[in-house]
């Protein structure tokens, strides 16, 4: 044994060991580069390949909701021939009444097609029926003048009904995003926080407010959808501010775009619009609340005092009587 171990110990042996690792060395050096692989490459085609997957979950999601008549809906075919015949949808569309039609939650040809429709037809409608009305029944004993003033306002109501629906819907909607806003913000938060991408916190924080604010989930499923397929995400934001017309939304949005384009952390962002958007909450109920007694006022001296004097007034008035 100590002669095997003298033997590989010589000076020759040693020296062509040393020489055959810095061969394999100077080998492994040059060749590493070379057999070494783009990781960066490797991971921005992970990153495309789930990019696409969930630009396609997302896509399947819409086309499921718009088969559900949730989101988008086919205009009628009575409707549509009325308005394509007759042509009115050039001289009655513009881009103002669509972005109100999307305010409102209606998306999609049917709706404008309908509001064209009642806007058309209700003021004949109305007008005809005042006219049987006063006229051919002859309820009402006026003169004819005032008559067909009252057929002339009738149509015009008939005129405005429409918008009026329209307005009130995009009230209705407004405030329930407007409830419901600062809680989404606050989940978007921790899901950001989490570590998840934007797109994924967006559609899970729209699975999870759906409960309290259908029309806030929808908003938020569709910027979700325009974040995965619009060439820039600063118009999938600008978008839900548009299609919101909240303040906060819009704010918030605006907040967002600076952040991805002076490189800030998102997080940071909607902490602070989480905060400010409490406080607005916070604010409009306490100016709710400090309305709340002279609105209080005239319901109580209506209904309250003649009670009151009822009952304290009541039983002397009895006594004068029985004396």
């Amino acid at each position: 044994m100590v002669e095997l171990i003298s033997e590989y110990l010589q000076p020759q042996i040693l020296l062509v060991g040393f020489a055959a690792i810095a061969a394999f060395a100077t080998v492994l050096t040059v060749a590493l580069p070379a057999l070494d692989r783009d990781r960066v490459q490797g991971r921005m085609k992970v990153m495309a390949t789930e990019r696409d997957k969930m630009r396609a979950r997302r896509l399947a999601e819409l086309a499921a909701q718009e088969g559900k008549g949730k989101l988008r809906t086919q205009p009628k075919g009575f409707m549509q021939q009325v308005v394509q015949q007759l042509n009115m949808q050039k001289l009655l569309e513009s881009q103002d009444l669509r972005q109100k039609l999307r305010m409102a939650g209606m998306r999609g040809e049917a709706p404008v097609v309908a509001f064209i429709f009642f806007r058309m037809t209700l003021p004949i409608v109305l007008f005809a029926a005042a006219i049987f009305y006063l006229f051919v029944l002859k309820i009402a004993d006026i003169p004819p003048i005032f008559k067909l003033a009252a057929a002339i306002g009738a149509g015009y109501l008939g005129f405005l009904l429409p918008g009026i629906f329209v307005s009130n819907l995009i009230q209705k909607r407004q405030q329930s995003i407007k409830e419901a806003f600062p809680d989404a913000l606050d989940l978007l938060l921790i899901c950001v926080q989490a570590g998840m991408s934007t797109e994924a916190a967006f559609a899970k924080v729209a699975k999870e407010i759906s409960s309290q604010s259908i029309a806030l989930a929808e908003e938020m499923s569709l910027t979700t959808a325009e974040l995965s397929y619009l060439p820039e995400r600063r118009q999938a934001y600008e978008n839900l501010g548009m299609r919101t017309g909240v303040p906060g939304v819009k704010a918030v949005a605006t907040s967002l775009i600076q952040a991805e384009r002076y490189g800030t952390p998102v997080s940071q962002a909607l902490r602070v619009m989480a905060k400010e958007n409490r406080e607005m909450r916070m604010a409009e109920a306490e100016k709710k609340a400090a309305a709340l007694p002279p609105k209080l006022t005239v319901p109580m001296i209506v209904f309250f005092l003649p009670v009151l004097f009822i009952v304290i007034l009541g039983p002397a008035a009895i006594q004068v009587m029985n004396m």
